[in-house]
């Protein structure tokens, strides 16, 4: 016979789980307001929470698996894809709050005021380890979501193991008294597991708002105890250093926890010494949940969560055990670390240190030079005066003089083009300087500060059909500007 997991783990009940506009929610108010929506909900129901509120997210969480059910995580909430997300699941709905938006989903009802610090239910729901508590969702290569399901045991095991690595970060034994103030939404994975469930199963508390212009970011920071924990991207994260650059007065932060593209040194650098606390990069995927940290500033190598560990190298890395029981293929190319004095002939035996090259599909051939998108994306980004930018490389060529060549979207108000374009001559090769630079005043990113690929070429094609306005060209490759 398994053994029952509990939905809450890591400290007493009379602890708070949340904080919302600075006054603490009990975890036994928790397990109130979980009580009285599982009492509303339907069985074995599909169930996407539209709610930016992230204690009512957890709310429902444990609501819907009481009812047999589990929660949607899918990429974004447009009319299509809920029209897919029915398609996928018979019993797919949505909860909504009181004024919400007309959806395609079938719809129930939040509640005003849920449980109103009601009694205490009686006991902490648990489950089985293979419950399925969430379906997360990816885009796929076809447009399709493709649901990957997420069980309750290799959760468990996924957050005990980031606990252990934030509490070591924090120089803590544990994660209770720690806040968790969020600029992801809990719907993304990495929101999901860094925000919501690292407070439910890891002891912490999360701010209930999601902030995201940098002076929300700070009310919200100081309208929580110390220690506290910023959960960010890199987006965000320069957002909110540019803004203390401009007067806005930044809270200290214990430790800044980042991910959704790697982080360059540089910022890591400026990110510790603006808010006073290390900085904790998470590398992880849809398919295998969070695999390794580093602290930036240390050094690039990546060190795997508790017992992960890698096999092959490059585009073939593989990781497997703790919380991944299946051999697993990461997405990106990896530089596998072996264990120092590693006998000949153990070539093959796992690791867990590594480098992290550059993702399999971002890689980019032009004129026989190889780099990758989020290398040169690196470099433009650290342009002064640069707020947001991203290449593009078109699919059907864009052949001039017989090179392929790459086209740049940039926010970078009163920045000169030629200027910038000199700033990328001194910074990579020719071979990549872009053909043409448009000016933007922001780039189309998500909630958790990505640029999916879809929307970047959508953003290409409307602007590269009005033909040379906003552009400027860049010297032939190979030649000297």
């Amino acid at each position: 016979m398994y053994r029952r997991l509990p939905v809450l783990m890591g400290a007493p009940l009379d602890a708070p789980l949340a904080w919302r506009a600075g006054r603490p929610l009990s975890r036994h108010r928790y397990l109130a307001d979980v009580a009285v929506l599982a009492s509303q909900l339907p069985e074995r129901a599909a169930v996407l929470a539209m709610t930016g509120d992230r204690y009512r997210f957890a709310v429902a969480l444990a609501a819907v698996a009481e009812r047999g059910g589990f929660s949607l995580l899918p990429p974004n909430h447009t009319p299509d894809m809920q029209r897919r997300l029915g398609d996928l699941f018979e019993q797919a709905c949505a909860l909504v709050e009181p004024g919400g938006e007309d959806l395609v989903l079938p719809t129930l009802p939040f509640g005003e005021d849920m449980a109103s610090a009601g009694p205490a239910a009686a006991e902490v729901p648990a489950f089985g380890p293979d419950t399925v508590l969430a379906q997360v969702l990816t885009s796929g290569s076809t447009g399709m979501p493709m649901p990957h399901p997420k069980r309750w045991g290799g959760l468990v095991e996924n957050i005990s193991a980031e606990a252990e690595r934030i509490a070591e970060h924090l120089g803590r034994p544990d994660l209770q008294g720690v806040t968790i103030v969020g600029t992801v939404p809990p719907h993304h994975m990495y929101g999901f597991e860094s925000t919501v469930l690292i407070a439910m199963l890891g002891g912490a508390a999360f701010a209930a708002e999601r902030p995201f212009f940098p002076a929300d970011v700070v009310r919200v920071l100081e309208s929580v105890p110390r220690p506290r924990v910023l959960v960010t991207t890199p987006f965000h994260l320069k957002t909110l250093l540019e803004a203390g650059e401009g007067g806005l007065a930044l809270p200290p932060v214990d430790l800044t926890v980042c991910a959704t593209a790697p982080l360059s040194p540089q910022m890591a650098a400026r990110a510790e010494a603006e808010l006073g606390g290390p900085l904790m990069e998470i590398y992880g995927c849809t398919e295998a949940g969070q695999v390794a940290t580093r602290r930036t500033t240390d050094g690039p190598e990546w060190r795997t969560f508790r017992g992960l560990e890698l096999t092959g190298d490059g585009e073939a890395s593989v990781v497997q055990g703790g919380h991944v029981p299946e051999p697993t293929r990461l997405a990106d190319v990896l530089e596998v670390l072996r264990p120092a004095g590693m006998p000949p002939g153990a070539a093959d035996l796992p690791a867990t240190r590594f480098r992290l090259l550059g993702r399999s599909n971002d890689l980019i051939n032009v004129a026989g030079k190889r780099s990758s998108l989020s290398h040169l994306n690196y470099h433009l980004n650290s342009i002064e005066g640069v707020r947001d930018g991203a290449f593009w490389l078109p699919p059907d060529g864009a052949v001039v003089e017989d090179v392929v060549r790459l086209v740049a979207f940039v926010v970078a108000p009163g920045v000169d083009r030629a200027w910038l374009l000199a700033q990328l001559r001194e910074r990579i090769d020719a071979a990549f300087l872009p053909r043409r630079i448009i000016a933007l005043d922001q780039l189309p990113r998500d909630p958790t500060g990505k640029l999916p690929a879809g929307r970047l070429a959508e953003l290409a094609q409307a602007h590269l059909a009005q033909g040379q306005q906003a552009s400027t060209t860049a010297p032939p490759a190979g030649r000297p500007g």
